[in-house]
């Protein structure tokens, strides 16, 4: 069993070469399919090459040391990067870096079947190797934009090493990263959304394009709270927890963009939906979809709408009591005291 686990942490260490060589062979650089470095104690240089992908020639992970002939896979990398005698201890820091509480097999087995990049097999593997967001810049990016984390926030999970690949679709860097769960109604998941995030968790990545989808994204949703016969439904994230701040007992979905809200799919016992609306053209393209579809299936449609651009601007800008009281002159009468929670 004690081997079994070592070979699968090497093969997912492998699928993650980069990121490992670029944590611990730092001195290195991306050479085509390889990465140079002196030697596996990260000199500078370019004796040692390890290998990034698979190939006919061998497996992702392996290395070779040209000006020694030493040569092994990337938990001898992480042995000498950390100085480790007991092999229990590099088993346990490859989990760490792999964000694995504990070994296991059976999904590791699976893991090693290759599935296609952006579909909702990997997005499902992304999710489920991203861990709670308690105590993480995760959690630090949020209540810089104003939202204090809840127990409804089972949709929201961490990963420190997230995969980005620039415009330029070549070179490949690794962020921290918020990931939200994007699920049907049935609560599977169908996708995810990645935001990457500045190293202290103060912002978003300083890259282009620090948001991305990946899986099956229209019609479904990140979702917090228990759905009901009432719910509300936004664009963004940080818009919507903003207005789950707001109130806190009402389900809110995030379908990510426009469109996307546009076509969300409603729950077969929805009687109400509350429309957060974002202030601008694709916001009121999205309402007048969304209206539309409602009242077809004879749903009560009630909108939303912020002072400024979208609810977590306004709480960043006016503060919770400014926010509450605007939603409470929008919601129907009978809604306010059963999901508002007005502060004393």
């Amino acid at each position: 069993m004690a081997r079994q686990s070592m070979c699968e942490l090497a093969d997912s260490l492998g699928r993650q070469a980069e990121a490992v060589c670029r944590h611990y062979l730092s001195n290195g650089r991306r050479h085509g399919g390889y990465w140079l470095v002196g030697d596996v104690r990260n000199s500078p240089g370019r004796s040692m090459f390890v290998r990034l992908r698979d190939s006919a020639r061998g497996r992702a992970g392996k290395w070779l040391d040209a000006a020694t002939g030493e040569h092994g896979d990337l938990l001898d990398v992480i042995r000498v990067a950390r100085g480790l005698a007991d092999f229990g201890d590099v088993l346990r820091e490859a989990r760490d870096f792999l964000n694995l509480a504990q070994p296991h097999p059976e999904k590791c087995k699976q893991f090693r079947e290759r599935v296609p990049t952006g579909s909702a097999e990997a997005a499902q593997r992304l999710w489920a190797i991203s861990r709670p967001i308690a105590g993480t810049i995760a959690e630090t990016y949020l209540r810089r934009r104003g939202v204090a984390t809840c127990r409804d926030f089972n949709s929201l999970r961490f990963h420190p090493r997230c995969f980005y690949r620039p415009d330029d679709g070549i070179s490949t860097e690794t962020w921290p990263a918020l990931i939200a769960a994007v699920t049907d109604a049935s609560g599977n998941i169908t996708g995810v959304q990645r935001t990457w995030l500045a190293r202290d968790g103060s912002a978003k990545a300083p890259i282009s394009a620090p948001r991305k989808a990946m899986g099956d994204i229209l019609g479904h949703a990140v979702r917090f709270g228990r759905p009901g016969a009432i719910m509300a439904a936004g664009e963004g994230i940080e818009t919507v927890l903003s207005l789950k701040c707001a109130l806190p007992h009402m389900a809110v979905v995030a379908a990510l963009s426009s469109a996307h809200l546009g076509a969300f799919q409603f729950p077969a016992d929805l009687r109400r939906i509350y429309i957060v609306r974002d202030n601008d053209h694709a916001g009121d393209a999205a309402r007048d979809r969304l209206i539309q579809r409602a009242n077809d299936t004879e749903i009560d449609a009630i909108v939303l709408s912020p002072r400024l651009g979208d609810f977590n601007e306004d709480l960043s800008t006016f503060g919770m009591r400014a926010v509450q009281a605007d939603i409470r002159l929008q919601l129907a009468p009978e809604d306010v005291a059963r999901f508002m929670q007005i502060a004393a």
